[in-house]
């Protein structure tokens, strides 16, 4: 057998904020004692190191080369690669007007997804790392090292609430009222275009700004070496060239390069020549491998540094290890070693950025803005209708187009009235910053909201595919129904386990982490290992044996404590058939359970192994689970849950949390021989499908959107990021890895489903605002539309276009504040159900016009009707209208909850802001116009002014209205055929089209080439079954 060295350090403990260890004198002896790890990296870097520095000063010409040989490592073709000077001007021009676009003038702005790191950058000396002054100037060409969305320009996201449809119409009204020299007007719908603008744009930036810091709270952190100095830092912080220190723990911080164990500073040496033997010159070079790497490519020198889980990128389970110049990726996680590394790419270039910007390329308008669109132009249609119709009825009346202009009875000022009350200007806006205030809202609840359409995607969600680790569970191993074998004590059994675990407290594994808190309750096993032990030997699990192995000394006698899996284990010890026996029936019937068994055996000197027995460990459901599913049940939300685990474990956590036992294999979804409409009836009702790997869940959110399902679906890791957008409503649960994020549409800052069924309850809620408001803002077209072309046609009398235009506003004023009302949720997902919508709305806008003429018909009796003492005829219609109206919103948000204070109090405001308007006269015109027939009552006031009497009675005429509209607003909610109209049909089945898509995901095409040539063949994928 080989000899082993043992390592020995001549300098004291590196302590955190001072330099790292300059040199290390180590002595090597011929010794019986064995090393911690198999091998001594630190002596094959000292023996290369010596072999090297021997050859120094020897040949005359070597500095000469080592010159020549930097020189054709660090030149770059200007023309063929991006460096620093470079890349901030590319060849690719922008206009001098385009200063949107970013960039100098006369360049655009080049992607930091594309910055290529000069090889030179990373030449940094581990001892001393990078200057702060050498940090700022590499970070104005590679930018923060974060995955960044877009940002996007202030001042366009402001110039795009002047754009759409309905915007454009009252753009139209402006040039109109601007032709008629009509500058009250045209100054108040600018006034009223500027107000909706700056509102919209203040909420959602207040709301992006929430979000923001909520981010910055979570902010991941790295360990450099800046200015000698090892420091922690945001990782945010990073640029390529910097050393950072990876350790167990902790996550990679940033693409990066291993250059050696961090006792051993002096390996960077080595470190160099081994580089310069693989002829890595730039970062750009190095090839992704999913392989171990022993089979191929360049033999590894030593053993492995560290081990990391790169689980998010790959799906590997298992950690792998990585050696001397191997690359480490970003997000990925340190599982065992220290070692230092230099950053080879920022995170928008890293192999997870580009990865993510893969899926943040698509631009998505979404369903709610074609929604928005639907009515904007719906609206449009039927005010271009209504203006057609008033003007006829004017040619009957020889209206002229302009004249007189003093006069509200001519063609021109017939369309301006209907295109500023039949377009609603702040239905855009106030849509937007429902959903805006609903994010901050969601924020709270420690969800981010980075696409606010996603908010009304998420209301609508019907079927939730849930992970099971860290969400319907607690993530949290814990110790179920110990087996010991017979005559053995427990109290030794645990003791074995926890010495056959590792001990570095910084960082354990959950395994060991659980297996060593669980003396907590074997007090005797506690004391059993508290004096007197020392670990000679350490070696952690791999795949191969399956166990872990641990060689510890105790008053001078040797013991050997392996723990693993059952089989594994068992091979080792001399057991008895009936023990052997014994020991299986119970392994397996663990197993059927959901158990995770781990057997534990020890060996005392060079005696036999002796089998203890087997710890069962289970991550149980959460406390507050099972409450939550059938929370959600009751929300009509179907929760399906998909985890990587065996079938046996998603059975058992499937019944604990009474979920439904129709868990299947995901291999029936990929490699099945059912036809396509089996599949997807397979899919659509299964409980939950285990073995999931990213393509199964894709595969499932795929079946279930082609059923006519809306779908939410959860993931943590890179390989998640494809099936996160190809649902309706992406989730990147708490923990998950930044690209996960960026393909999220809502990412989770806390654990456990509750949190995903609370956002869909304030979702709902949002979406309740939204649809009362549409509703409320098309019967308020429809009621002044039917009420003033009618009177126009009818009597040749309307209101006055400056009365119009405050109604306008007040209407907007009263209902920005819908966004803050305390709203309902619905108990089933909701849907936009437009015809219910526009039914409901047409009939509440003709009962608000027929109210309207009912007191437009009292003013032509001779006593005055509803006036008291003296009142104007444009002044009581103008306060009766604006009050039916703000009141209206009342109806159409439902009676389930109480309004909020700030909706009361804005609407409150309008109305006596209306009342002041009808008590003093303003902008009345005195008498007006005369109708035809004319009203010749006494009391009509020539100043256009109106008594407190009247108002009051307006007033109580506009409550009797509004409880009316009420009244007939539940009665139509009520019944069942209009709450379902318009709803679409989920679980909607095609079998000849989901057979025939089946049928081509099975067929590959073949390719063979022999002495004639190419050919290509259309054949059967072949499934592989592997062995349960």
């Amino acid at each position: 057998m080989a000899p082993n060295f043992k390592k020995m350090k001549a300098f004291s403990s590196h302590q955190r904020g001072m330099a790292p260890p300059g040199y290390i004198d180590t002595t090597i002896e011929e010794t019986n004692d064995q090393d911690l790890e198999a091998g001594s990296f630190l002596t094959e870097n000292q023996r290369n190191n010596t072999v090297e520095q021997g050859n120094s000063g020897d040949n005359p010409y070597l500095d000469e080369y080592r010159a020549l040989i930097r020189y054709v490592d660090t030149y770059r073709d200007p023309n063929a690669e991006v460096g620093e000077e470079d890349f901030s001007q590319q060849d690719q021009k922008r206009p001098w007007w385009a200063f949107w676009q970013g960039g100098k003038a006369g360049y655009a702005k080049a992607s930091l997804s594309d910055f290529e790191t000069p090889s030179d950058w990373l030449n940094t000396d581990i001892r001393d790392g990078l200057s702060s002054m050498e940090v700022e100037r590499r970070r104005k060409f590679c930018g923060w090292n974060e995955l960044s969305t877009e940002k996007e320009n202030m001042l366009l996201k402001f110039i795009g609430f002047f754009r759409g449809p309905v915007l454009y119409v009252m753009e139209v009204a402006v040039i109109i009222a601007l032709g008629m020299q009509d500058w009250l007007d045209a100054g108040i719908i600018i006034g009223i275009l500027l107000l909706n603008a700056v509102v919209g744009w203040y909420q959602e930036k207040q709301a992006a700004d929430v979000v923001a810091s909520l981010k910055g709270d979570i902010a991941m952190k790295a360990h450099v070496i800046r200015d000698g100095r090892e420091t922690e830092i945001k990782a945010r912080e990073l640029v390529p060239g910097d050393i950072i220190i990876i350790e167990e723990g902790h996550v990679v911080a940033g693409d990066a390069r291993l250059i050696c164990e961090y006792d051993n500073p002096q390996g960077q040496a080595q470190y160099k020549a081994e580089l310069s033997a693989q002829d890595v010159t730039s970062p750009r070079r190095e090839k992704f491998e999913e392989g171990d790497g022993d089979d191929e490519g360049t033999p590894h020198v030593g053993h492995a540094i560290v081990a990391i889980d790169q689980s998010a990128i790959t799906g590997e389970s298992l950690a792998v290890e990585k050696y001397m110049t191997d690359t480490v990726y970003y997000t990925t996680g340190c599982k065992r070693g220290k070692a230092f590394g230099v950053v080879t790419a920022g995170a928008q270039a890293s192999f997870v950025g580009k990865t993510a910007s893969l899926v943040q390329g698509a631009k998505d308008s979404g369903h709610f803005k074609a929604i928005m669109d639907s009515i904007g132009t719906t609206l449009l249609v039927l005010v271009v209708f209504w203006i057609l119709v008033a003007w006829i009825g004017g040619f009957y009346r020889n209206l002229h187009i302009v004249f007189p202009e003093e006069s509200s009875n001519n063609l021109l000022t017939y369309a301006l009235i209907l295109l500023i009350i039949g377009v609603p200007v702040g239905l855009p806006v106030v849509t937007t910053t429902t959903l805006a205030v609903g994010a901050a809202y969601l924020a709270k609840e420690k969800a981010i909201v980075q696409k606010l359409t996603a908010i009304e995607s998420l209301a609508g969600v019907d079927i939730l595919c849930s992970d099971k680790t860290g969400t319907l569970t607690a993530n949290q191993l814990s110790v179920r129904e110990p087996f010991v074998m017979e005559g053995v004590d427990i109290n030794w059994m645990m003791a074995v386990a926890a010495l056959a675990s590792s001990h570095n407290i910084k960082a354990l594994d959950p395994i060991d982490k659980i297996t060593i808190l669980t003396l907590q309750r074997y007090p005797k096993a506690k004391e059993m290992i508290s004096e007197g032990w020392k670990t000679e030997k350490f070696t952690p699990f791999d795949p191969v044996s399956k166990r872990i192995t641990a060689v510890c000394t105790h008053q001078g006698v040797r013991y050997t404590c392996a723990k693993g899996a059952p089989k594994a284990v068992l091979a080792l010890t001399n057991c008895s058939e009936e023990q052997s026996t014994l020991f299986k029936v119970k392994a397996t019937e663990l197993a059927r359970r959901g158990f995770r068994s781990l057997a534990v055996a020890v060996q005392e000197e060079d005696g036999p192994w002796e089998m203890l027995g087997m710890i069962s460990l289970f991550d149980p459901p959460r406390s507050d689970t099972a409450q939550t599913i059938a929370e959600a049940q009751a929300l009509g939300l179907s929760v399906k849950m998909l985890t990587g685990d065996a079938i046996a474990i998603a059975k058992e956590t499937c019944r604990m949390l009474a979920l439904g036992t129709k868990v299947y294999n995901s291999d029936k979804l990929l490699h099945s021989d059912m036809a396509g409409t089996a599949i997807h009836d397979l899919c659509e009702r299964a409980d939950g499908f285990a073995e999931v790997f990213p393509e199964h869940k894709y595969q499932v959110v795929e079946m279930l959107q082609q059923r006519g399902h809306l779908t939410a679906m959860t993931g943590d890791g890179v390989n998640d990021a494809p099936s996160l957008k190809k649902s309706d409503c992406g989730i990147a649960v708490e923990g998950a890895t930044e690209a996960a994020q960026a393909a999220a549409d809502i990412v989770f800052l806390a654990p456990g489903l509750s949190t995903i069924v609370s956002a869909i309850k304030i979702s709902r809620q949002i979406f309740q605002r939204m649809k009362a408001y549409i509703q409320y803002r098309i019967a308020l077209c429809l009621h002044l539309e039917i009420y003033l072309v009618t009177s126009m046609i009818i009597i040749n009398e309307t209101i006055r276009a400056d009365l119009i235009v405050f109604l306008a506003l007040f209407a907007d004023l009263a209902t920005i504040a819908v966004a803050y009302d305390t709203a309902h949720y619905e108990k089933r997902p909701v849907e936009w159900q437009l015809p219910k919508i526009w039914i409901i709305s047409v009939v509440l806008g003709a009962l608000l016009a027929v109210g309207t003429w009912v007191l437009r018909g009292t003013l032509w009796l001779t006593d005055g009707g509803v006036i008291q003492e003296y009142g104007s005829i444009q002044e009581i219609i103008f306060l009766q209208v604006s009050l039916t109206e703000n009141w209206l919103i009342f109806v159409t948000r439902g009676f389930e909850t109480t309004p909020s204070w700030q909706l009361v109090s804005a609407i409150f405001g309008v109305d006596i802001l209306a009342s002041l308007f009808a008590g003093f006269g303003w902008f009345s015109d005195g008498l007006g116009e005369a109708s035809s027939p004319a009203s010749f009552s006494s009391k009509l006031s020539e100043n256009g002014a109106t008594d407190i009497l009247t108002i009051v009675v307006v007033w109580i005429y506009s409550i009797a209205c509004v409880i009316v509209i009420a009244i007939v607003y539940q009665m139509m909610t009520r019944m069942q055929s209009l709450n379902d109209l318009g709803r679409k049909k989920r679980s909607a089945q095609d079998t000849m089209m989901e057979n025939i898509l089946t049928h081509l995901s099975k067929v590959a095409l073949e390719h063979e080439r022999d002495e004639k040539g190419d050919r290509f063949y259309i054949a059967q994928k072949q499934v592989v079954e592997e062995e349960e």
